[in-house]
């Protein structure tokens, strides 16, 4: 499930060439395909945000959750080992659950660690009744890295939300001409019906950078078009 990025390229280049304002070269594309990819990804946590709050339980509304849900579920990782790298050098967006596997009585058992700020931990070390244990461990997170108390580093895992990866029109120069290159390219790894979004926020981008705010309205009659033929 991806949105390939050459279907993407050719329909920015297209839109751009269309109305003469200038050629997007493959370097810019990349920086703000990416950048693209990440404003929407994004926002699919703020637009989550919204619709949980919206009182009732109305079908469009719900539909709604259901279908960023399925577009955030495309990142959603579980059960991954945390080694000793950063968060951010794991490509963590959003951390979920932590676990401690223990072997209790000859079967391998999950424990969930609870979440603590770190000015928190000395109080919960210090007291008897919330003392972490192998059965009741405690993580923080600081210095964008994880530490699970009182188990060692063995035997963890969690569950994340992780980051789209950095995609990349590949190219092959053949006579001063930039080829397309599929074994060199990354697609975006949004959902299927990101794809007119896509080319939308990249023209939208293209037009800052090449200061030519007309892109956005071409960019927005573009995809009223699409939306329109689709309804049909």
């Amino acid at each position: 499930m991806a949105v390939n990025i050459n279907t993407v390229y050719l329909r920015v280049l297209a839109i751009a060439n269309k109305e003469q304002r200038g050629y997007i070269t493959p370097q810019e594309f990349n920086t703000l395909a990416n950048q693209a990819q990440l404003d929407i990804f994004e926002q699919y946590f703020y637009d989550l945000n919204q619709f949980l709050r919206l009182p009732g339980n109305d079908t469009i509304h719900s539909d709604a959750v259901d279908m960023l849900e399925e577009k955030i579920g495309i990142f959603e990782v579980y059960n991954s080992p945390i080694g000793a790298g950063t968060l951010s050098d794991l490509g963590v967006h959003k951390l979920g659950a932590v676990y401690h596997q223990e072997t209790v009585n000859g079967v391998q058992t999950k424990f969930e660690a609870e979440k603590l700020n770190p000015n928190e931990l000395r109080y919960y070390i210090n007291s008897p009744l919330t003392a972490p244990t192998v059965k009741r461990p405690v993580f923080i997170v600081h210095q964008d890295q994880i530490t699970v108390l009182p188990v060692e580093a063995d035997n963890l895992s969690m569950n994340y939300i992780a980051k789209p990866l950095d995609v990349y029109w590949g190219y092959t120069m053949i006579n001063n001409e930039a080829l397309y290159n599929p074994a060199a390219s990354i697609n975006f790894q949004l959902h299927p019906s990101e794809e007119t979004e896509l080319v939308l926020k990249i023209l939208t981008l293209a037009g800052i950078v090449m200061k030519e705010p007309q892109l956005y309205q071409i960019a927005a009659a573009e995809d009223a078009k699409n939306i329109q033929q689709e309804k049909q």
